[in-house]
């Protein structure tokens, strides 16, 4: 019997080391680890061993989980004092940024979740590549982009310049200590990192406790789902705003109206519910679309930079795997003697006591990962996730209607987009920012709200990575760097 696996990335590596992963005899959850681990590393702009997860994982008998390895700020957080530092927001870079790193316990939850394949196999890719690796164009311009960040920091100095100068495109990408760092996690598991030695010496800086790594746990929990055209949509309840994506897509009202109206709702409402209650239900109430909408507020951060990893295959398992340093290069500090660059995700807390976001310790701050599916009747249709911060639940309501309207995956994740909101510090919230190519582009950018005109195929709206189950078929955005695939074994 022939096994197939659908799998998209946005990098050709790592699309290549879930396609070896598949020949090896794994499954989807084996192609997803081997693409997320190698992203790690080919993409490090974007993911780290030092950042977030969260993911939806299906299995053949038709169950979805949500495994959420969304790291807390740590025990010594304190409001107080980081609003005599910092004033009255949070820095967007720096020590003060970080929490606690749960990407790798949350690739072990998906390990164990029913991977065929051994733990260490994971990482054989990623070890690879660690040692040399070419800088793509996507990760070439955020090296520029970043040059400061960069400039200001050892660690990222010692592997993002050569010869004193950025590197640039076609320049060789080389990790020694990462590469140790996968090789340490691929022989002795996560433990190694959550308290053990790897943690000990990445805690070394001061940035982080021992304490904080040994006490994290990924979180396992029913996904957050609602129907649509006789479909279901799954994706993360929260401290994600993933509900975002179910307001928006079952809106009466014109989609910017109801993107602006969900940047207020996140804003309002979204936080960590083991520290506050969350009605989601209220928040997707219909009649929400009744009331006025909010007056525009102006954005103080910019955009997210996230990976998005989807495959599904044969035997019925599903991954839709979300990775994110937050910012580009997150914190901006990278641990010279581990080669793990840390995210910024505190960033996204509030210092505002009222807010239900604001900054505590063990507390998760209300985050832009959401991995989403798409069931029929219990049948797998549809595995989704993008890059794009605070974009994600804009982005994937287009790309799912434009599914819905009988797109392959190609075409919904290529088409033409635009976001709500201010994608740069100081816009207002209510901005259109639209692709020049977009077949609506005369009515978006005359509705009367702020409007920027983007150039087709912009990373401003995201990366997006779709595959289909029965048939099989595979997109991943042409704005990216990524492949698409379709295996055989």
């Amino acid at each position: 019997m022939t096994y197939t696996c659908a799998v998209a990335t946005p990098h050709a590596l790592a699309t290549a080391a879930a396609e070896e992963a598949v020949a090896n005899g794994g499954n989807a959850l084996d192609a997803a680890l081997a693409a997320a681990t190698t992203l790690s590393v080919v993409y490090p702009h974007n993911t780290s061993v030092g950042g977030d997860l969260i993911a939806l994982v299906r299995d053949p008998e038709g169950r979805i989980t949500c495994v959420n390895a969304s790291g807390p700020a740590p025990a010594t957080a304190d409001r107080a004092a980081l609003a005599a530092r910092h004033g009255a927001l949070m820095p967007v870079t720096g020590p003060d940024t970080i929490t606690v790193p749960g990407a790798v316990a949350g690739w072990a939850a998906l390990h164990e979740a029913g991977a065929a394949l051994k733990w260490s196999a994971c990482f054989e890719a990623a070890v690879r590549h660690a040692d040399d690796t070419p800088v793509v164009p996507g990760l070439a311009e955020a090296i520029a982009e970043a040059a400061e960040l960069i400039a200001a920091d050892p660690g990222m100095r010692e592997v993002f310049s050569l010869g004193g100068r950025p590197l640039t495109e076609n320049d060789t990408l080389r990790q020694p200590a990462l590469a140790a760092t996968l090789a340490d996690l691929a022989a002795h598991g996560p433990s190694t990192l959550y308290g053990g030695p790897l943690g000990r010496r990445l805690c070394l800086s001061g940035v982080l406790d021992l304490a904080d790594l040994a006490a994290f746990e990924v979180e396992r929990t029913a996904p957050l789902s609602r129907p649509l055209r006789g479909h279901d949509v799954h994706t993360s309840p929260p401290n994600t705003h993933g509900f975002l994506l179910l307001q928006a897509l079952a809106a009466t009202e014109p989609l910017p109206l109801a993107f602006h109206r969900g940047i207020a709702d996140r804003n309002a409402h979204l936080a960590d519910p083991r520290f506050v209650p969350v009605d989601v239900d209220a928040l997707l109430d219909p009649a929400r679309a009744l009331t006025p909408s909010p007056p525009p507020a102006v954005t103080g951060r910019a955009t997210g930079d996230t990976v998005a990893v989807v495959a599904a295959d044969s035997e019925g398992w599903a991954v839709s795997l979300i990775q994110s340093l937050f910012h580009s290069f997150g914190s901006g500090v990278l641990d010279p003697s581990t080669g793990v660059l840390l995210h910024n995700r505190g960033s996204f807390f509030s210092l505002d006591p009222a807010s239900p976001n604001v900054i505590a310790p063990g507390k998760r701050p209300a985050h832009t990962l959401m991995p989403v599916m798409v069931t029929r009747h219990g049948r797998l249709v549809w595995v989704a996730g993008t890059m794009g911060g605070k974009a994600q639940p804009q982005i994937l309501t287009q790309v799912l209607l434009r599914l819905l309207e009988g797109a392959d995956p190609a075409a919904a994740v290529a088409a033409a987009r635009f976001v709500v909101g201010g994608l740069e510090a100081g816009q207002r919230e209510d901005t259109v920012s639209v692709e020049a190519d977009h077949e609506e582009l005369a009515a978006l950018t005359a509705s009367g709200a702020p409007a920027v005109t983007l150039p087709p195929r912009s990373e401003w709206v995201g990366h997006a990575q779709v595959v289909a189950a029965g048939p099989f078929a595979a997109g991943s955005d042409p704005r990216s760097d990524g492949r698409a695939a379709v295996v055989h074994r």
